[in-house]
C-alpha cells in the first residue's frame, strides 16, 4: 500500500528536480535551433555551475548571491571556449553534425577529468538561498529552495522570450535557426550567433547547477544524469519551445518520483526511458511542440 504522504512529498521533490531538467532542456533547444547540433556537453554546465559557485563561496568567502551572479558569466565563458576550440573548427571544415555531436560528448569527459584534477572528486554542497524552513503544509514539507527553482525557471523562460522577440541579437539567432544560408546572405554573422547560443546554453546550465546544488550535492560526475534527463525533457517539449522544455522537465521529474515510490529507486531511469519511447511513438514532434509564447528559436 502506497503511503500518500510519502507520494505527495515525492511529487513535490519531483517538481523541483523536474524544473532543473527543464532548464537543461532549454539549453539543448537554444543550441539545436541555432545550429542543428545536439550539445551533449550540456550537462557539464550544470556541474560547473555548482562547483564554481561552491569554490567562490568556500575559497573566496563570497556571499551566496554574489557567488551565484559571478558563476553565471564564468560558466558562460566555458561554453564560448567549447564553441571556439571544439565546435567552430569542425563546423568551418564542414564536418558532419554527427561528428560534432560526438566531439561535444568527448569534451564533457575531458572537462570532468579536468575538474577532478583541479577541484577534486569529493561531493560538495552549500546552504539554501533562504534560511529556515521547510514550509509545512500538513505532513508535506516544501523546502524554500523549490520556490527559488520555480521562480528562476519562470524568469528564464520570460527572459528568453523577451530576448528572442525583442532584441536584434535574438531575432538574428531566430533567423539562423530558420535558414542559416539566407541569414548569412543578409549579413548576419552566423558564426557569432553560434557562439552566442553556446554562451546562453552554458548560462542556463549554470543557473540550473546553482539552484539544484543546495537540495542535492554536486560533483564532477553529476553532469551526465542531468544532461540525459534534460535531453529527454527537450524531446518531450519538442526541441522548439522553452516553455515546452520546462513543462517536459516537470513531467519527467514527477514521473520519476512516482516510479521511485511505487517500484523503488532502481526504476528511476526506467521511467525516464519509458516516457521517452512513449512520446516518440505517439508524439514524434514532442507533446508541447505546439506551445506558443516561449519559443526557443
Amino acid at each position: 500500500m502506497v503511503d500518500m504522504t510519502q507520494l505527495l512529498q515525492s511529487l513535490v521533490n519531483g517538481v523541483g528536480v523536474g524544473l532543473i531538467y527543464g532548464l537543461v532542456g532549454i539549453g539543448f533547444c537554444v543550441i539545436y535551433n541555432a545550429s542543428g547540433i545536439v550539445n551533449f556537453a550540456q550537462g557539464v554546465f550544470v556541474m560547473l555551475g555548482g562547483m564554481v559557485c561552491h569554490t567562490l563561496l568556500t575559497r573566496l568567502g563570497l556571499p551566496i548571491y554574489l557567488a551565484a551572479i559571478l558563476t553565471i558569466p564564468i560558466v558562460a565563458l566555458s561554453g564560448i571556449l567549447i564553441e571556439i576550440a571544439v565546435v567552430r573548427p569542425m563546423w568551418n571544415r564542414g564536418a558532419a553534425l554527427f561528428a560534432i555531436i560526438l566531439a561535444t560528448l568527448a569534451t564533457q569527459l575531458m572537462i570532468e577529468r579536468i575538474t577532478i584534477l583541479t577541484l577534486g572528486d569529493q561531493p560538495r554542497s552549500f546552504d539554501e538561498f533562504t534560511s529556515g524552513g521547510p514550509l509545512k503544509i500538513g505532513d508535506i514539507a516544501i523546502g524554500y529552495q523549490i520556490f527559488w527553482i520555480l521562480g528562476c525557471g519562470a524568469l528564464m523562460v520570460g527572459l528568453l522570450w523577451l530576448f528572442f522577440t525583442r532584441t536584434t541579437a535574438g531575432r538574428a539567432l531566430r533567423a539562423c535557426s530558420q535558414n542559416r544560408e539566407a541569414a548569412a546572405l543578409l549579413g548576419i554573422p552566423v558564426s557569432r550567433m553560434l557562439m552566442l547560443s553556446f554562451a546562453l546554453s552554458a548560462a542556463l546550465g549554470a543557473v540550473a547547477g546553482i539552484l539544484v546544488t543546495p537540495t542535492q550535492v554536486t560533483a564532477y560526475n553529476v553532469g551526465t544524469p542531468f544532461g540525459v534527463n534534460g535531453f529527454i525533457a527537450a524531446i518531450i517539449g519538442g526541441f522548439g519551445s522553452a516553455a515546452g522544455a520546462l513543462a517536459g522537465g516537470v513531467l519527467l521529474g514527477v514521473l520519476q518520483a512516482v516510479a521511485i515510490v511505487m517500484f523503488g529507486a532502481g526504476f528511476k531511469n526506467v521511467a525516464a526511458l519509458s516516457v521517452l519511447l512513449l512520446v516518440l511513438f505517439i508524439f514524434p514532434a514532442g507533446i508541447f511542440a505546439g506551445l506558443q509564447g516561449g519559443k526557443a528559436h
